[in-house]
């Protein structure tokens, strides 16, 4: 720790560090600072260990990981002379194991870890921003800097009636221990696809509804590509509409929308809300501390994590931005090197990736085709239907796309986007090309492995010069 740049416990009180906030972001911070030999202060309100492992990205990969397992054995019969059967037996027991694994992971990678860190002191309550310090339940904790790592909640869309209507959100559809029979889940982005095709694959009738389309911010080859295999799978799956308003009826509720400038209600035994995260960042006392919110209600950072009010820090969802766990650990760990050692971290998201756990996934890394070109970027693509991947040949699974955005000057790969199966474990793959400057050549001439989904990159970065479809296996 620089002493000359981080304030000494004699001078500015006890504690070197306040992090307020015990999930992802706020442990990272945490550690990093004990490590640099700091005091902290770490304040919890809640649960400890924060949206990942409590309602978000552990138990809802569970259970999508266990609604696969039902419709993997209903696909069998792609394979001539196999026919598969499988059954839910008790859904409340999978809720159960589903709750077990979240209490074990909260208890070993967080509850576990504070007495390893002598120089971390845990406290429990209602934080606010104060001078010299925060405030909790009262109680003044003096430090020298403050970290705001408070994450996020569901966010709730204003449709008229929505206050009246009993909905679900992706915290409460994850306890739910008797299935409906019908589900309507408003909202198209990452949380929605997941949920909605894991509640369809468990039998669940499921119909999806949002303003655009189906994960918008990826590539339009991919929404479209994914929306027709939800829809084979049986989904109702409707975007480009407004919403007009919602209300209880005796068996559930009616959400009455305008679709192609038609009027059409439509009617489930529940709702679940999937409308995107907003941040945690109310009846905290930050703006009257002199820090600026953002629109969406983030606090607004710069590249060193520093907010608009001197010594306070902040990381993860609470700033809005880049909402996963991965990149709140990482900005929380820059925030708390930043605080106590003179700001030189930058905080960088180039090389990003982001996956959402559908079936076939999507994950990407880097720009879009539509990112790219509005930065003024001269743009190549190249589009690689997953049936001329041959692991996609053996396992009889074609479903999906590679697409791959290059800058058309330098050849330097941009982005790299792909719809498959086992697409989340070949994207890395991509995102250190691009943290690495490497150009599309560099990628069509790297030597992958045969049959296998990441050999994809190398066709898709062969596809801008070359018809691979007359190519023999692992050739070029």
């Amino acid at each position: 720790m620089n002493d000359a740049c981080c304030p000494s416990t004699e001078e500015n009180g006890q504690y070197d560090l306040a992090v307020i906030g015990s999930g992802s972001a706020g442990f990272s911070a945490a550690i990093t600072a004990a490590e640099q030999g700091a005091r902290v202060a770490l304040i919890g309100h809640g649960t400890i260990g924060g949206t990942c492992v409590n309602v978000g990205c552990v138990p809802s990969k569970n259970l999508i990981r266990a609604a696969e397992t039902l419709h993997q054995a209903k696909a069998a019969s792609r394979f001539d002379g196999i026919q598969g059967e499988v059954r839910i037996e008790d859904w409340r027991a999978v809720i159960a194991q589903k709750d077990e694994l979240v209490s074990s992971l909260r208890q070993a990678k967080y509850a576990d870890l504070l007495p390893a860190y002598d120089n971390v002191t845990y406290l429990e309550g209602s934080a606010r921003l104060i001078e010299g310090g925060v405030e909790v339940d009262g109680q003044t904790v003096p430090a020298g800097r403050v970290i705001v790592a408070t994450g996020s909640h569901s966010a709730i869309p204003s449709i008229p009636g929505m206050k009246e209507v009993p909905y679900l959100t992706s915290t409460t559809a994850f306890e739910l221990e008797e299935l409906p029979d019908s589900l309507l889940v408003i909202g198209g982005g990452y949380i929605g696809a997941e949920i909605a095709q894991m509640f369809a694959r468990v039998g669940v009738n499921v119909t999806i509804v949002f303003r655009s389309r189906l994960l918008p911010e990826t590539e339009p080859e991919i929404s479209k590509a994914l929306t027709g295999y939800f829809r084979e799978e049986g989904m109702t799956v409707l975007g480009g509409l407004a919403y007009k308003d919602i209300k209880s009826i005796s068996n559930g509720v009616a959400l009455r929308v305008e679709l192609n400038g038609e009027e059409q209600t439509i009617e489930a035994d529940k709702v679940l809300i999937a409308t995107g995260r907003r941040p945690n960042t109310d009846d905290m006392g930050l703006e009257e501390s002199g820090i600026e919110l953002l629109p969406n209600h983030g606090i607004k950072i710069d590249d060193r994590m520093r907010t608009t009010k001197k010594g306070v820090y902040a990381a993860g969802d609470v700033t809005g931005r880049d909402q996963f766990v991965y990149m709140a650990a990482y900005g929380a760990k820059l925030a708390a090197l930043n605080a106590l050692n003179g700001d030189n971290q930058r905080y960088d998201a180039t090389a990003m990736p982001a996956v959402t756990f559908t079936d076939p996934q999507v994950a990407g890394v880097g720009l879009t085709e539509s990112q790219a070109q509005k930065q003024g970027l001269e743009v190549r693509t190249s589009v690689l239907p997953l049936e001329h991947v041959p692991r996609a040949l053996a396992a009889k699974d074609t479903r999906g796309l590679i697409k791959l955005v290059a800058d058309g000057k330098t050849d330097r790969l941009l982005g790299a986007h792909i719809l498959a199966p086992e697409g989340a474990d070949s994207i890395q793959t991509a995102a250190l090309a691009i943290k690495h400057g490497l150009t599309v050549a560099d990628l069509a001439e790297m030597i992958f492995p045969y049959l296998t989904t990441v050999e994809g990159l190398k066709l898709a970065a062969q596809t801008f010069d070359k018809d691979v479809s007359k190519l023999s296996c692992c050739a070029g």
